[in-house]
């Protein structure tokens, strides 16, 4: 059976014409999921202002999805491992590596300077006391009178280190280096998008002294 649709006396169209057609005039206000501008879009669904924001943002939801299935995989590779780890007073270096987030370099560093203890039963066979590396980031008391001292005088350009200057100096992870700071409680300044920290406090920590 035909439809009939009867003519629109004012345009000649038939009532069912812009149905047919798939003829739409909205124009909703919207604000792009992905450069923030806005746009006027033609669907309820629309997100995006383009197809290259459309594309992007696919891009980025896929470069998420594959470095959290990355991680899932590196922490389901290490989480036996690191429990093992856990129990043994020595470790080896590269297992120092993984659960303190320190370089070799670092490691070594601090074994030669008496930071950690160290022994060597062979070739390439080196061990550290874990609970030395603990230690190194347990709690430093500092007294409320320094650290108002420390707050008022010492920020100072050439008295502080960046967060990345530190991680390039002693070779440490930037994760790393901020719980270090906020495990030892010591003072820092954001100036725009960099954060200054005190260079005697953490030349104290990573000197040993």
């Amino acid at each position: 059976m035909r439809l009939k649709y009867k003519k629109n006396s004012k345009n000649g169209r038939c009532s069912g014409c812009y149905f047919r057609m798939g003829f739409s005039k909205l124009k909703i206000p919207r604000v792009c999921e992905q450069c923030s501008k806005p746009f006027e879009a033609k669907t309820v669904m629309t997100r995006f202002c383009s197809l290259s924001c459309n594309n992007k943002a696919l891009k980025e939801k896929k470069k998420l999805e594959k470095e959290k299935v990355e991680k899932d995989s590196l922490l389901q590779k290490y989480k036996n491992k690191i429990a093992e780890v856990q129990n043994r007073e020595f470790i080896s270096v590269a297992e120092a590596t993984v659960m303190f987030g320190l370089s070799k370099d670092t490691v070594h560093r601090c074994i030669k300077r008496g930071i950690i203890t160290g022994i060597n039963p062979g070739s390439r066979l080196t061990r550290v006391k874990r609970s030395d590396l603990e230690n190194l980031f347990s709690s430093v008391e500092i007294p409320e009178e320094k650290e108002v001292i420390i707050e008022k005088h010492n920020f100072e350009v050439g008295n502080c280190y960046t967060i990345s200057e530190i991680s390039s100096k002693f070779h440490a992870d930037p994760g790393t280096v901020t719980n270090l700071i906020k495990r030892n409680k010591i003072p820092t300044k954001k100036v725009g998008s960099f954060v200054y920290v005190p260079k005697n406090l953490i030349d104290k920590i990573f000197d040993g002294k």
